[in-house]
């Protein structure tokens, strides 16, 4: 790289990738990744396997080369087409999965692996050590330590030689449930007590949502969305996003009004309801729409209850239909109804009152939906 393109730009984000694509022979693994990473966030790239996400934290690392794009780290191009930034320079900590330590290596070993003579002696260790948990277990190995341990230690050897960003490849994924979420929220306190900037490539979508400052979808070798949890979670940029992200019930409808600047009623097998339109073209009464309802968003009531949720559409009555079966979790319920319009929806409920199958029930929409128009319209 040129002493130009070495210059760290004030202001500018820990992470910013412009364009990025990747082949590998004839199949096209990443189709114009952009993807903005601010100072000190917790960016998910989330993904469904063998979807490239790998491959995007490998070429931020400097592993592989891309075919066209750049890529910056706090404002210096470490990556394009032509030239490459050796990893080595790049300040970037990558934690592989299942940690990867050196099995004979001390705990001490594998977190000063990337410090010279003097860092070594600095006490750099023990500071990191102590930053995720593990004070004084510097003389012990690999193989006395927890599964959660060794992630912890992996994070540490990360964040000794003080990266710019810390890139997580699955990071929890060899781990039984009960232990993941415990590591899981150990790790993400240790990222915000360091104030690292990190982005975690993750298949678990409840992962991504509950840990990160910001989640990235990466489908079709392109970031679909890059947006809060929140938003991506309940105003999905596309239909395909609002289908991956979360359980989705998508029934067919159509556009009927205007309702206000934000919002539109819609018709599908629910009755009208309150949508937000995703769309940047008009819509005219009776254009397809697909209709995206979370099922936390249903309410199912007996036949003859007369209680209308906060939020249906005033002139919606919502829709008949008949419990077709349910799953029991404890904290809720999946109940699975089969409308008499056609369709079968899933709603999540609270189990203290739960329909049995066969009983007939009344179905409405709680809150606002989401609509999309129909592509081929």
């Amino acid at each position: 790289m040129a002493d130009h393109d070495r210059t760290t730009t004030a202001g500018a984000p820990a992470l910013e990738v412009r364009g990025v694509t990747k082949s590998f022979g004839t199949t096209s693994v990443l189709d114009g990744v952009d993807l903005v990473v601010p100072v000190g966030s917790i960016t998910a790239v989330l993904g469904p396997s063998g979807g490239g996400k790998t491959t995007l934290l490998r070429i931020v690392a400097g592993f592989e080369r891309p075919d066209a794009g750049t890529v910056s780290i706090g404002g210096t191009r470490v990556a394009d087409h032509e030239r490459s930034m050796p990893p080595e320079l790049r300040r970037v900590g990558v934690v592989p999965q299942e940690g990867a330590l050196f099995p004979h290596l001390s705990v001490a070993g594998n977190v000063g692996f990337g410090l010279d003579r003097d860092e070594r002696r600095s006490g750099r260790i023990a500071e990191v050590l102590e930053l995720v948990g593990l004070p004084g277990i510097e003389h012990k190995r690999p193989h006395e330590l927890s599964g959660g341990m060794q992630h912890r230690v992996a994070l540490a050897r990360a964040l000794a030689p003080r990266p710019a960003i810390v890139m997580l490849d699955e990071p929890f994924s060899s781990l039984d449930a009960g232990l993941r979420a415990q590591v899981r929220g150990e790790v993400l306190e240790a990222l915000k007590v360091s104030g690292a900037t990190a982005v975690i490539v993750t298949h678990d979508q409840l992962e991504a949502l509950s840990i990160a400052d910001q989640v990235a979808v990466l489908l079709g070798g392109r970031i679909a969305q890059a947006a809060d949890p929140t938003q991506v979670y309940h105003l999905p940029a596309s239909l395909e996003v609002g289908t991956f992200v979360g359980d989705a019930v998508v029934l067919p409808g159509e556009f009927v009004s205007g309702h206000r600047p934000d919002v539109a009623v819609v018709r599908c097998a629910l009755g009208d309801l309150d949508a937000g339109i995703v769309t940047t073209t008009a819509m005219t009464p009776g254009d397809a729409i697909d209709v995206l309802v979370r099922p936390e968003q249903l309410a199912v009531h007996d036949d003859d209850h007369d209680e209308r949720p906060v939020g249906a559409s005033a002139d919606s009555p919502g829709a008949r239909g008949t419990v077709v079966g349910r799953q029991y979790y404890g904290h809720d319920a999946v109940v699975m109804v089969r409308l008499d319009a056609g369709p079968t929806v899933t709603a999540r409920l609270q189990t203290s009152r739960l329909p049995v199958a066969g009983s007939a029930v009344h179905v409405r929409a709680t809150e606002r939906v989401v609509a999309f128009p129909r592509r081929g319209r």
